[in-house]
């Protein structure tokens, strides 16, 4: 991998809103491809970050129409559910809001470059399934590079050749800002109520989420779950697609114990330790699908399923206590994702809580049965123990982590029940993101192990 053309950009202007860690990647790649770069930030702190780098801050709003284009951070709205104020300015003056991931498509093909790009969304699993693709292309020798929503942000991806791949994680708040990027393969996951106060319904977020087959010619590959009734509704618009599923026959499926397709056993999963529940085996599906689209032999493939390591914060084992395990799942940041850990566990203290999402916990009815008791943290507390209340499960509103873990070793040891992190929630009300609250977790379990 190289850098770009330090002209590449020569005479374009961008502003750059949102100088977090996607928006002062941008600004570095941007200014070191010869753009004049502007950037902005609600937030003294982020700006003085930025003019620690020596970068040019000031608010771009009153001669926005001057300027390329406006790349808007991906968690700024700039329609709904209220329109950042320098968002609504570009659009008045007819500038093209982006996301970073389009700049970088933009840069590759200014360089002359014909690299591949590889696109992953979907409400859960996209995260998963993006590491398990580049994990595969590196056990078949595919130079490539991983980022976006997942890892390095998209314009910190330098120059790849012309037969690497980029393997990027596409969100619905990226997608709705795509202008030329063209996916060779596409792949949506699965479709569950999520962030509709900024898609306004659930078929504004599906209409986002469509957004990553935009563009696609005849010559590329569109892979679609089927798992999920919206998928499924939208696979049928796109009947060329790849059709994968992690429980039934499909064009790429699991049969409970291998991912195969119509030409036999691609993958054994019972090999794949980090890849546990019909989740992941669509995951799985979905990365072989993608893989063998990009020409990816078979061997390889199995050999990258059954290899890949897994994702922090993912359930992930972080101790075994006097045979009790700790799951750290605080990705699971809406009920949705939450459900597929607690599938995968027969007898579980459940640690959950934080800021819900719309429906709260209503829909993980179904696996209450296996809850022996609930721990709950953060603001919803009290809203989710109204629910479990109603369905007679054990509780205790404990508030915070530090009094969770502790309590959790106690009734997990009488109940030989898996503590499992999975908290349905976002994290914004205790921690930074899920990273810091699967972090903490894990610090707190190592501290109770040591203590053992």
């Amino acid at each position: 991998m190289t850098g770009f053309p330090r002209d590449l950009f020569a005479g374009r202007r961008y502003a750059v809103v949102g100088l977090g860690r996607a928006g002062l990647a941008a600004m570095r790649a941007l200014a070191g491809m010869g753009a004049s770069v502007v950037g902005w930030d609600d937030a003294a702190f982020a700006r003085e970050a930025a003019v620690r780098e020596e970068f040019y801050v000031q608010d771009p709003a009153q001669d926005i129409g001057d300027y390329d284009a406006l790349i808007l951070s991906p968690g700024i709205p700039h329609r709904l559910p209220v329109p950042h104020r320098i968002a609504t300015a570009a659009l008045r003056a007819g500038r093209p809001v982006l996301t970073d991931a389009e700049l970088l498509f933009q840069a590759v093909r200014a360089s002359g470059g014909r690299a591949r790009f590889a696109g992953i969304t979907g409400t859960n699993g996209k995260s998963t399934t993006t590491a398990l693709l580049a994990h595969i292309l590196g056990q078949a020798g595919v130079l490539h590079a991983a980022g976006a929503n997942l890892g390095p942000a998209a314009l910190s991806l330098g120059l790849l050749p012309d037969d690497g791949v980029y393997v990027l994680e596409m969100s619905s708040y990226m997608l709705e800002r795509l202008a030329t990027l063209r996916f060779d393969v596409a792949s949506m996951l699965n479709l569950s109520p999520d962030h509709l106060d900024r898609h306004g319904d659930m078929a504004g977020y599906a209409a986002a989420k469509r957004q990553i087959f935009a563009r696609q010619s005849d010559a590329d590959v569109a892979v679609i779950g089927v798992d999920d009734a919206p998928s499924r509704e939208m696979a049928a618009a796109y009947p060329g697609a790849v059709r994968i599923s992690g429980q039934t026959p499909a064009d790429v499926w699991c049969d409970g114990a291998f991912v195969r397709d119509r030409a036999g056993p691609i993958a054994d999963l019972r090999e794949a330790r980090a890849l546990p529940g019909a989740h992941n085996a669509q995951n799985a599906a979905a990365a072989a699908a993608m893989a063998l689209a990009l020409g990816v032999p078979r061997g390889a493939i199995a050999l990258g399923i059954e290899s890949f390591p897994g994702l922090a914060h993912r359930q992930e084992l972080v101790a075994r206590i006097g045979g009790v395990r700790f799951i750290n799942d605080s990705k699971a940041t809406n009920a949705d994702a939450a459900s597929r850990a607690l599938g995968c566990y027969d007898r579980i203290v459940w640690i959950a809580g934080g800021i819900a999402k719309a429906g709260g916990i209503d829909s993980l009815a179904p696996y209450f049965p296996r809850i022996v008791k609930a721990l709950l943290i953060g603001r919803d507390a009290a809203a989710f123990a109204e629910t479990l209340a109603v369905h007679g499960v054990p509780f205790s509103i404990v508030e915070t982590l530090d009094r969770a873990v502790p309590e959790a070793l106690e009734v997990a040891r009488g109940e030989q029940a898996v503590v499992l992190l999975s908290p349905a929630c976002a994290s914004f009300d205790q921690f930074s993101g899920f990273e810091a609250r699967g972090a903490h977790f894990a610090a707190l379990v190592h501290g109770l192990a040591g203590a053992a």
